[in-house]
């Protein structure tokens, strides 16, 4: 093997340099390899001085600089690129499998980084997509987005400060033949609800879109105000959770009723505009998403929530 071997030359310009392929250009010293055409290099370069190359830098063999500087319109290495300090000025392709970056700090100047980039994106190409965080022997840490519940999931507890829940006013509609409403509290605009009874009384509860995760608890909490003649779901056959309709994210609905503590059913107040805060729990135990079964719906009531004789 022969090597063309350039050292303690102040420049050398031309239109193309063609190296053949056996062999290999080094460059070494204080030297400035200047071309206005192209390198095409089909062995290995080697460099410790400065290399300017304002028309296209070929090589496909190996790249090595060690302490010169490098400087190219374009580059190609087909083979290992082996550099100590690298400014790109422009735009940086990396084709391959596999991207590994070994470094004690990285700084991105972008706010908002894509992953999982395709051609046709779709929550099902999303699903699984997120962080990992290596814990070794004490299990890795992830934070990825499931399809299936329509949510993140986190491998490890959430600690968030200062934490305000999000209110919502829970949706109504009407019952076929019956006076009654159907009220629906969805998951996707938060678990804490508020309805009026003056509004219509309630016949079903729909607590729809929670997901359908393995041994987990969905809450959900609707704060009612009685109606003016206090007359609203008062009887047990007329109770909250008599009739639960659920309905877990991207799975067929069906039809259940809340287990209470020491009651049939939860009544709300008989006092004219009272308050009651009545809470479900919606509990999924893994298995077949739509069977009814794997479900346990449990209900409390927190009621007659009124003024005191003396207020401000």
């Amino acid at each position: 093997m022969s090597t063309l071997r350039v050292d303690n030359i102040k420049s050398r310009t031309g239109s193309v340099v063609t190296v053949p392929e056996t062999n290999t250009l080094a460059v070494t010293g204080i030297v400035s390899v200047t071309s206005t055409g192209s390198i095409t290099n089909a062995g290995n370069i080697t460099n410790s001085g400065t290399f300017t190359n304002t028309g296209n830098l070929t090589v496909a063999g190996n790249f090595q600089a060690t302490t010169g500087v490098i400087t190219a319109s374009n580059l190609n290495v087909t083979s290992t690129l082996t550099l100590n300090d690298l400014t790109v000025g422009g735009n940086l392709t990396v084709n391959g499998t596999t991207t590994t970056i070994d470094t004690v700090n990285l700084v991105v100047e972008d706010k908002n980084i894509g992953i999982g980039s395709t051609s046709t994106p779709s929550n099902t190409t999303a699903d699984g997509g997120g962080l990992t965080i290596f814990g070794g022997s004490d299990g890795d840490k992830t934070f990825v987005w499931n399809n299936n519940s329509d949510a993140f999931t986190f491998s490890n507890g959430v600690d968030i400060k200062g934490a305000v829940e999000t209110v919502s006013t829970a949706s109504t509609y009407a019952i076929s033949g019956s006076t009654n409403v159907v009220l629906e509290c969805d998951a996707h605009n938060g678990t804490v609800f508020t309805h009026s009874l003056a509004n219509g009384q309630v016949g079903i509860v729909s607590l729809r879109d929670f997901p359908a995760t393995k041994n987990s608890l969905t809450t959900y909490t609707i704060i009612f105000t009685q109606n003016a003649t206090g007359t609203g779901n008062t009887t047990a056959a007329t109770g909250i959770g008599t009739n639960i309709f659920l309905k877990p994210y991207n799975i067929a609905g069906f039809s259940t009723s809340a287990r209470v503590a020491t009651a049939s059913t939860v009544t709300l107040s008989s006092t004219a505009n009272d308050i009651d805060i009545v809470s479900f729990a919606v509990h999924y135990n893994g298995g077949a998403t739509g069977t009814v079964g794997n479900y346990n719906v449990l209900a409390t009531n927190n009621g007659n929530f009124r003024y005191g004789s003396i207020r401000p």
